[in-house]
């Protein structure tokens, strides 16, 4: 296996599947299936998933809203993200522990390192929901910092494109795929993998971020097993 412990990180609008809002119970199970595998492999697995299929704190703020509260409920929209994983993973038979950025009783208790790495000892799947638990911090922060304080191996980002490229291939067809790339690379060409403050939070900690297509099923357990699916960026090119 290439990686022994991971971060995965998910986006809301990945879970809408072909829908424009809320969650697709086809691509929810898909998706489970897949981390299910990965586990049976003895992976040890933790998740930080979005909320942008329900709200997001940024467009709440750009429609006239206070940021600070529309960020709150931007986490709340991510813990209801992370209980329909935690449903869906118990269903396919997977433990799990599900945690937040700020405890929210009967649900989930407050985020712990020691908690977090125990349960994935354990052989469960621990989703934090509820990002860093404040406001002004978006989940791609969130995930790098949870993925450094439960010392994964590597952040991998499950995304509806199959690697990071020059442009956007959903936009111009002319745009190539990088195979791996350096953080600095990745700003210098202004590559908008994560935003900067996850990035440089991933580059201070010299912690690989794969950028791989999520929607194409398998995917997870190829990248994990030392497949070229995708597109890592890490200290060295």
């Amino acid at each position: 296996m290439r990686y022994n412990r991971i971060l995965l990180k998910l986006s809301g609008e990945s879970l809408m599947g072909t829908q424009s809002y809320g969650i697709s119970p086809a691509m929810l199970s898909q998706y489970v299936a897949d981390i299910k595998a990965v586990v049976e492999r003895g992976v040890q697995v933790g998740i930080v998933i979005g909320g942008g299929n329900i709200f997001r704190g940024l467009s709440g703020a750009a429609g006239g809203m206070d940021r600070v509260q529309g960020d709150y409920m931007g986490m709340l929209a991510t813990m209801i993200n992370s209980l329909a994983l935690q449903a869906e993973l118990e269903k396919q038979g997977v433990g799990t522990e599900l945690l937040g950025g700020m405890a929210i009783e009967p649900i989930c208790k407050a985020m712990s390192r020691r908690r977090a790495i125990e349960a994935m000892e354990q052989g469960r799947v621990v989703i934090i929901g509820g990002g860093t638990g404040n406001p002004y911090f978006t989940t791609d922060t969130a995930s790098t910092l949870r993925a450094i304080e439960i010392k994964a191996d590597a952040i991998l980002k499950g995304t509806r494109v199959d690697g990071v490229y020059t442009a956007d291939p959903e936009k111009d067809p002319t745009a190539t795929k990088y195979s791996r790339l350096s953080y600095s690379e990745a700003l210098e060409k202004k590559l908008k993998i994560m935003d900067l403050t996850a990035f440089a939070l991933a580059e201070d900690n010299n912690l690989p971020i794969y950028v791989f297509d999520m929607n194409r099923q398998g995917n997870l357990l190829r990248v994990v097993e030392g497949e070229e699916v995708g597109t890592i960026v890490s200290s060295e090119r």
